[in-house]
């Protein structure tokens, strides 16, 4: 089990984060200073124009939210607007298939789950490797022994 990491382990898609969060902030500095520096708005558009401008910095934010966390007692997935909670035994399979946007966990209930925290997009190899640790820790976490 070489891909098996220590736990508790985090999971995210750290390049689209840090592109997603610097594209807030640049687009927040520009319209805050644009709003500041035209002489034909009057106190309410400005202030409008920096409102704006934090909401779109906000929902920016939200996109970057998504984390796969792993811990010993299970996995929670933090998702763009859900948080879910499983135990390692709910999982059945960890999936993430050419053309995937991000890793799908099989649960066993039937039903599938997103897990948006490891999406190849920008880094593919990056979310390639931590898709097979954490296939590797629900192996290992789900196998009953004997």
């Amino acid at each position: 089990m070489s891909d098996l990491v220590d736990l508790p382990v985090t999971f995210r898609p750290g390049r689209t984060r840090v592109i997603l969060h610097a594209l807030g902030a640049v687009s927040f500095v520009v319209i805050t200073v644009i709003a500041l520096v035209l002489d034909t708005m009057n106190p309410g558009e400005r202030i409008s124009f920096v409102f704006t401008a934090a909401l779109f910095w906000g929902v920016l934010g939200l996109l970057a939210r998504p984390k796969v966390v792993a811990d010993v007692d299970g996995v929670t997935v933090v998702n763009v607007a859900r948080s879910r909670r499983l135990a390692w035994a709910e999982i059945v399979q960890v999936n993430l298939r050419p053309g995937d946007p991000w890793v799908f966990l099989n649960l066993t209930d039937g039903t599938s789950l997103a897990a948006m925290g490891i999406q190849p997009g920008i880094a593919k190899q990056s979310a390639i490797r931590d898709a097979k640790a954490l296939r590797a820790l629900t192996e290992a976490r789900t196998t009953l022994p004997g």
